[in-house]
């Protein structure tokens, strides 16, 4: 029984992450490689360390203090060996000016639960409950069940992020304990959703079928990004796709730059640095090509 699990971020309060108010649990890893992720630090299964420029104070005691040598200095910047790194958090615990932030925690399902239920009376009122996001919830499927199961023990309404990519038999599996999917579609072709994410489609769009004729309730959304997929034509087979597949509506999630630092601090290069970020306002036409294919967009 996996009733452990690495979480990056548990999120009170949410409204935007499925009904009501939530609490949103990251689980980290992700199958998929975005290049326009929000989220970089969500990608690996394992704890990262952050270092943000501008609270370094150059002391360099992280390096002292590392049992193992994996800080160190290149290029001007501090980087941590994730092949030395065993995650003791020494440099960061230790560091003076907060420079290093470690992302990443290994969490029992009871830990989780525990924090999760402390807004119980908020999710009652609300109709709100747990949400699963990530990262994507399917890379740790056992631990997904398990804390699908015990909010549902504790009569909680369950949501789930997803991209979808995993065997279906995995995937129907996690799922049996959800009420809402908010299931992410990126693109309506194979080779270029490849391109932009590093797999292909096939199994995603055959899970969002499945995903609708379980009866469960459903919603695609559609991260609209630059020079990817927020063309005419783009709009147009996307539509015929969420249509295919059983859906009536969608949510456009217009492409932005809040996770930009993320990379820096990680020490990752960005492909969408500089990109002009997109609001409702330039979108209109986009989502009214949906509107007249038969599927309600909205953002």
């Amino acid at each position: 029984m996996k009733d452990k699990g690495i979480v990056f971020n548990i999120q009170k309060f949410s409204v935007n992450d499925g009904p009501g108010i939530r609490t949103v649990v990251f689980l980290k890893g992700c199958p998929l490689r975005c290049q326009w992720c929000a989220n970089p630090e969500s990608q690996l299964i394992r704890t990262e360390i952050m270092w943000d420029a501008k609270k370094c104070l150059g002391c360099h005691h992280c390096i002292e203090v590392c049992p193992h040598q994996a800080a160190r200095m290149q290029e001007g910047k501090i980087t941590v060996d994730p092949s030395r790194c065993d995650g003791c958090g020494k440099c960061f615990r230790e560091c003076p000016g907060r420079a290093l932030k470690n992302e990443g925690e290994l969490k029992t399902v009871r830990e989780v639960m525990d924090t999760v239920m402390q807004d119980l009376p908020f999710y009652e009122e609300s109709g709100g409950g747990m949400t699963l996001s990530g990262g994507e919830m399917l890379a740790q499927p056992e631990f997904a069940i398990h804390l699908l199961k015990a909010a549902k023990e504790n009569r909680l309404h369950t949501c789930c992020e997803t991209t979808g990519f995993a065997s279906q038999e995995i995937f129907a599996s996690v799922i049996e304990n959800v009420d809402t999917i908010l299931f992410d579609v990126k693109h309506w072709n194979s080779g270029t959703h490849k391109k932009g994410t590093g797999v292909p489609n096939e199994l995603i769009l055959s899970n969002l079928k499945y995903a609708f004729s379980t009866g469960k309730d459903v919603l695609p959304r559609i991260p609209v990004i630059p020079g990817f997929n927020d063309s005419p034509e783009d709009a147009q087979n996307l539509a015929r796709v969420i249509r295919e597949a059983g859906g009536t509506e969608c949510q456009l999630l217009p492409f932005h730059q809040f996770g930009e630092n993320k990379y820096e601090q990680l020490g990752r290069a960005y492909a969408y640095k500089d990109v002009t970020a997109y609001h409702r306002e330039d979108l209109e036409e986009y989502r009214q090509i949906f509107i007249r294919h038969g599927i309600s967009a909205f953002f």
